[in-house]
């Protein structure tokens, strides 16, 4: 289960693990440099999904369900009964880590001490189009250029083109078939999005937060867009970790 996250392991002298699960199209380079934004007490693994980066080999995932099945596996795995630990997830990455939060507290299994959501929201965030099941490579394309996701000089090369945008669709992919229940987590959450992100269609988006953690902390706002988290990396680890070090202070 080790290729799920990197580093395979965090050092034992780390008080708690922090699980970083990035935007869709992406792996654990979307988080390249993160944990020195982090304490000495806090060890971060970044989440690499199958078919892209260091797992290209392997297939794209094609079904939410069994994406899910899957990391759920993979973080019960890694994890060990003496640290706690959290998720962060921007994107498709929150949604995951969200519904990671549920299912682990279903099950019985050790909870997250914390949830950060980032640039995605269960209500009011951006529908995919009528007939996205039929869009050309080119077509999602211009749906996500203008996103700051890649350098523009990507959009003028077919061969990365051609590298890059499987896993992206894909992701696209997986997350339409998401269903939302409105879900509860006992464990506190924190939400976090840029000012200007296009899709977050609903102005109120983020505050559907609100509702879904018995123990919510409240949203926090950058400027920028979806990707504002490349500009505000530093300040919004800042926060995490300072709630994440607090609700753990007494394990």
């Amino acid at each position: 289960m080790s290729r799920w996250f990197s580093p395979a392991e965090t050092p034992e002298d780390t008080r708690i693990r922090v699980f970083l699960m990035p935007h869709a199209g992406s792996g654990a380079a979307a988080y390249r440099g993160w944990s020195r934004l982090l304490p000495a007490e806090i060890g971060a693994q970044a989440l690499t999904l199958p078919g892209r980066q260091s797992r290209r080999a392997e297939p794209l995932p094609v079904e939410w369900e069994s994406l899910l099945d899957d990391l759920h596996r993979a973080v019960l795995a890694t994890l060990d009964d003496e640290r706690p630990y959290a998720f962060f997830g921007h994107c498709i990455g929150a949604m995951l880590a969200y519904r990671l939060a549920v299912r682990l507290e279903a099950d019985g299994d050790p909870p997250p001490s914390l949830l950060g959501m980032s640039g995605w929201s269960p209500k009011g965030f951006f529908r995919a189009p009528a007939g996205h099941e039929k869009l050309s490579m080119d077509e999602f394309g211009g749906l996500f250029k203008d996103l700051g996701a890649f350098p523009e000089e990507l959009w003028s090369d077919p061969d990365m083109l051609d590298l890059v945008m499987p896993p992206v669709i894909a992701d696209f992919r997986i997350a339409v078939q998401y269903e939302d229940d409105d879900a509860v987590v006992e464990c506190p959450l924190v939400s976090y999005a840029g000012q200007s992100d296009p899709l977050l269609v609903e102005p109120d988006a983020m505050t559907a937060w609100a509702g879904r953690s018995r123990r919510y902390l409240g949203h926090q706002e950058y400027p920028g867009g979806h990707f504002y988290v490349g500009e505000h990396a530093a300040a919004v680890m800042s926060d995490f970790s300072r709630r994440l070090m607090r609700v753990t202070e007494d394990r």
